[in-house]
């Protein structure tokens, strides 16, 4: 017989916690988390944990460094209250986008944060959506990778946005992903050969398909200042498209991110509230209470999640 399930919130995104934690239908487990005056983290679990499956939610979204190391350090709290297992739950991971070494002297910091996430005592992890696949082999725990194209391809037969549509990646290396949102949808796919001039500056090159008169699904897996989409969108309007909208899986949006899509040619952004900055004007959230509560379960009853794949 499973152990019972404890599900614990930090404080990145306890809206969404509560909302997996109702969908379980078991109420939150209680924990005290809070910093003192000079920006140390200090945690205490306020009920018994012994030999339980602890579930511990936390997107890595910002404040990154500060919600990476309240997650470490809820971590070692439940193992030191001898939890049977503990299992992260990174709807969001941050620092994905440094999975390689692409200059000479920088990090991979992508593998040291699953250094540190082992070391601290995490047995399992559960995520959405990383920006780079191969991160899953970067641990030497079980790894389960869920995507967010079910809860985005549900939205979209939703609100009838299937007819005349063209997906876009709006970058050759979300070419894969694109693709796959196009297969199960069953309409033509297009490209956006961009540049990026800076780390908030992007600017659209080339596109590579056709788009005229057609409404178009720009996919993307993170976006934060959203100089992609945007520079994106301009070249596809220019292009002949009618109507433009984004499907994100992750909207990490700061104030920049929110004014740019405000003002661009998309209608609307789709995207998952994996972090709680996925708001703003022409932006709408929408839960991933389902397929991360299903995987919870699933994990805690030792069965397979392959499933929630399915759109």
């Amino acid at each position: 017989m499973a152990s019972e399930l404890k599900i614990f919130s930090g404080t990145a995104h306890p809206v969404l916690a509560k909302e997996i934690a109702d969908y379980i239908k078991v109420p939150l487990s209680d924990v005290l988390v809070k910093q003192f005056p000079d920006g140390e983290t200090f945690v205490k679990i306020n009920e018994n944990i012994r030999g339980r499956d602890v579930f511990i939610v936390q997107p890595t979204c910002p404040p990154t460094n500060h919600n990476i190391l309240e997650l470490l350090i809820m971590v070692d709290a439940a193992k030191r209250a001898s939890a049977e297992r503990i299992t992260a739950v990174i709807p969001f991971f941050g620092y994905a986008r440094q999975d390689r070494k692409d200059q000479p002297r920088v990090p991979i910091t992508a593998k040291l944060i699953a250094n540190l996430l082992t070391a601290a005592g995490v047995d399992r992890v559960l995520t959405m959506d990383l920006h780079a696949g191969q991160i899953q082999g970067f641990f030497d725990i079980p790894v389960d990778h869920l995507y967010a194209k079910p809860v985005l391809i549900r939205h979209l037969h939703q609100k009838k946005l299937t007819d005349n549509l063209v997906v876009v990646s709006p970058d050759v290396g979300g070419m894969k992903m694109a693709y796959s949102y196009s297969k199960e949808l069953d309409v033509p796919l297009a490209i956006v050969a961009k540049n990026r001039v800076s780390a908030t500056e992007v600017e659209a090159m080339e596109l590579i398909g056709e788009v005229k008169d057609k409404n178009v699904l720009l996919v993307d897996d993170i976006s934060e200042t959203a100089g992609t989409l945007v520079s994106a969108a301009r070249l596809l309007r220019n292009h002949g498209a009618k109507k433009i909208f984004a499907g994100v899986s992750h909207a990490v949006l700061n104030a920049q991110g929110q004014k740019r899509i405000s003002e661009s040619e998309i209608e609307s952004v789709f995207s998952t509230n994996s972090t709680p900055f996925a708001q703003g004007d022409k932006v709408t959230s929408l839960s991933i209470d389902e397929i991360m509560g299903e995987g919870i379960l699933r994990i805690h009853h030792n069965e397979s999640v392959t499933s929630l794949f399915d759109v």
